[in-house]
């Protein structure tokens, strides 16, 4: 008998590893793909081994001197970019026409991943983040020694080269399993997998004090917050004997205290992905000393990660039936840890003269204001908000089309920093004077970023910021408006003042955003900064990229936003 997912139309389900099950993931089997050709071709050598007892030596092919073709430093970015490139392409084909069946795998009965329209979703904007920053570290690390200079990174073989880039499709392929999966521990090991990959990333450059700290403190307080919500996932299998979503799900109601414990146990390694307070204390000096484009990553693509398994567990099983009043101390949590996160973010970022510290801080911000958008979801499932269901849909579908946005502009500001760190570092505010004196393209290009995180219209930080806040208040006033000839606050849900909250920080943060354009359009350069920034075609390129998303999503996104309606549907929220 097939699990009860794999009935109704447009599903199809498959057992793991078999011929449909390939035909339905060949994205998924790209990158894995990628990631093997990675482990191999830049290894290619004449080295040989020799038979134990023996004289004869036979080829290996595995290291040695580095054959030709494939010895080239530059050969990992290529062919990593290639596999991103590709397998983002066949998704975005296959899901922007809105057809795409839901296709469900199982094992012995198990449903063990699915791919809809929720999870394909997030799959294109994990690809699309890691892309651009691969495009970016082509320049950003470079493979080549340029003639009279020999510092570390300019020295990196192809060997250095690789390691980095197999980090890079690491990350990306443990983030697509926490995508697609349907069980808690599937969702543990993918989060686990990209975990590791972006702890060691972080600590990249080794040779710098800054690189070598961040490293150590990420991985710590991220292996803390692993352990603890594996200790959680261990309690809910005791209370539930299973880690399926949907059977947690259907028997939430019944459960005892252990497993609301074991349940805020699991979101605290979630917390630690969205960097929401107290969870967030990491983030700043992990995205200082990590090179820019890898903590870009970390500022979308990671906290987009975190933010599905907050979707999952607090939309999909943590929130019971209308009525169960007794549980709703998880909305007013939530709803005192969304306002105190957004309000921290923005006040940490005020006195930061970091630049890349202060985008941290701004990550916690935003962490916030989508937790806020979690909250009225919340109180729309537990019946105390009397508005329509697709008013929980619209809320949902704008946290996803701010999360996807983010990559545009948030990336975009990290990439500009990179390009700065080319010519020697990008850890203080001065690091940008007169930036748009050096190279206007570029200064403009930042200041439209700082713009868009700041929420100024008609950019896409300001549509995305303007969903959230409309959704709220909708979901918070439900059905006053029609049915009722005047409104008082008091007839208002609690849940608008999130709302408010939000807006008053969105006022707070436009002070650091527009500091950086004044010290890029007023500010005189430092002295050795008064030089044109370096070129680096592929890093400018990636800015490119992300400039001009920012403009079009916020002009039109109704491509977008339809993407992340059916994206919200998928998850059954009714």
């Amino acid at each position: 008998m097939l699990p009860a997912a794999c009935d109704g139309p447009g599903m199809n389900c498959v057992e793991v590893f078999s011929t449909d099950f390939w035909q339905a993931f060949a994205p998924e089997a790209i990158l894995i793909i990628g990631l093997l050709l990675l482990f191999i071709i830049p290894n290619l050598g004449n080295s040989k081994f020799r038979i134990p007892l023996t004289k004869t030596h036979v080829p290996w092919f595995f290291g040695g001197k580095r054959v030709k073709a494939t010895g080239s430093p530059a050969l990992p970015g290529m062919l990593a970019t290639a596999t991103l490139f590709t397998a983002l392409g066949m998704m975005v084909i296959e899901s922007i026409d809105g057809k795409m069946d839901t296709t469900t795998v199982v094992s012995g009965g198990i449903i063990i991943i699915k791919m809809d329209n929720f999870s394909r979703f997030f799959e294109i904007l994990f690809l699309a983040a890691v892309l651009l920053a691969s495009m970016a570290s082509l320049d950003r690390i470079p493979a080549h020694t340029f003639h009279g200079k020999k510092s570390l990174e300019e020295m990196y073989d192809n060997r250095r080269q690789a390691d980095f880039y197999i980090l890079m499709l690491t990350t990306a392929i443990g983030m697509c399993i926490v995508a697609l999966a349907q069980d808690l521990f599937v969702l543990f090991v993918g989060l686990e997998l990209a975990s590791l990959a972006t702890y060691v990333l972080v600590g990249f450059h080794k040779e710098t004090k800054s690189g070598a700290e961040s490293g150590v403190k990420y991985f710590i307080v991220g292996s803390v917050a692993s352990g603890v919500g594996l200790y959680g996932l261990s309690l809910l299998y005791l209370e539930f004997g299973t880690l399926q979503l949907t059977e947690i799900a259907a028997n939430w109601v019944d459960s005892s205290i252990l497993g609301t414990i074991a349940l805020g146990l699991v979101l605290v390694g979630f917390g630690f992905k969205v960097s929401a307070a107290p969870f967030h204390f990491a983030a700043p000096d992990a995205y200082a000393g990590a090179n820019s484009p890898v903590a870009g990553v970390l500022a979308t693509a990671s906290k987009a990660m975190g933010m599905i398994g907050l979707i999952r567990v607090l939309l999909i099983i943590a929130l019971p039936e209308s009525g169960a009043q007794e549980s709703a101390i998880w909305l007013y949590a939530l709803g005192t840890l969304s306002v105190i996160t957004m309000t921290w973010g923005n006040v940490a970022a005020l006195g930061s003269t970091n630049p890349k510290r202060m985008l941290a801080y701004s990550s916690v911000a935003h962490a916030g204001y989508m937790l806020a958008a979690l909250t009225a979801v919340g109180a729309w499932k537990w019946g105390e908000v009397e508005a329509p269901s697709d008013y929980a849909e619209a809320i949902v579908a704008a946290v996803l089309f701010h999360l996807f946005v983010l990559v545009a502009f948030k990336l975009g500001a990290f990439l500009v920093l990179g390009l700065l760190e080319m010519e020697g570092g990008a850890s203080r505010l001065s690091a940008l004077s007169g930036l748009a004196r050096r190279d206007p393209l570029i200064g403009t290009a930042m200041f439209i970023f700082m713009l868009a995180l700041a929420g100024v219209p008609p950019l896409a930080g300001f549509v995305s910021k303007f969903l959230v806040v409309a959704g709220i208040v909708s979901n918070s006033v439900g059905e006053l408006w029609v049915t009722t000839e005047s409104v008082s606050f008091s007839d208002i849900h609690w849940v608008w003042w999130l709302a408010l909250a939000m807006f008053i920080n969105s006022a707070i943060s436009v002070f650091y955003y527009l500091r950086i354009g004044v010290v890029m359009f007023l500010d005189v350069p430092e002295e050795g900064r008064r030089k044109p920034l370096p070129y680096g075609a592929s890093i400018r390129m990636a800015i490119w990229i992300c400039l001009v998303a920012t403009v079009l999503l916020g002009l039109s996104g109704d491509t977008l936003i339809r993407m992340c309606y059916r994206a919200a549907e998928s998850l059954n929220l009714a």
